[in-house]
């Protein structure tokens, strides 16, 4: 009698578990898609490469050039004297220290410029997210680089950018 009752209760427990979550209105957002593919994102990340082109460019010729003395080294390193040589291989290493230094340089200053936009974005995408759980009723919105599988009914993501839009 007490197997039959509690074996009873718990298929009433799992009807109503299920007819809750059957309620339940969950979404799922990618938020770094949303912020890059917004229009004011897009602006400032082409601001921001405009602005550090020189440096890549900089960092680009100095690769070259590190490029070139090898290839001289290599080619003409068997008539070089000693003294030659180490004086090539001396210049590569220093380029490579000053290539190494710039590479990481303009690294971050790339993610200081990535920091900067998130900072500027994320109060932007928490009105937007206010208002479409208001709008919308969700009881819950998970990130998607969290989950391992989302049906694309419950991606928000483009309904983010879009509204991110209007508000520009």
């Amino acid at each position: 009698m007490i197997k039959k009752l509690a074996l009873h209760s718990l298929w009433i427990l799992l009807l109503a578990a299920g007819s809750a979550a059957a309620e339940l209105k969950v979404a799922v957002l990618d938020t770094q898609r949303a912020l890059v593919e917004s229009e004011e994102a897009k602006e400032l990340l082409a601001q921001a490469a405009e602005e550090l082109q020189a440096e890549e460019a900089s960092v680009k010729t100095l690769g070259e050039s590190i490029m070139a003395i090898q290839e001289k080294l290599q080619t003409d390193g068997e008539v070089m004297s000693p003294t030659e040589q180490r004086k090539l291989q001396k210049e590569i290493e220093d380029k490579q220290i000053d290539y190494q230094f710039q590479v990481n340089k303009l690294q971050k200053e790339v993610n200081d410029r990535r920091q900067e936009l998130l900072q500027q974005m994320v109060p932007k995408i928490d009105t937007v997210l206010k208002d479409l759980i208001e709008v919308e009723g969700y009881d819950l919105i998970m990130e998607r680089s969290q989950l391992r599988y989302v049906n694309s009914k419950h991606d928000i993501t483009r309904k983010v950018t879009e509204k991110l839009n209007e508000r520009q």
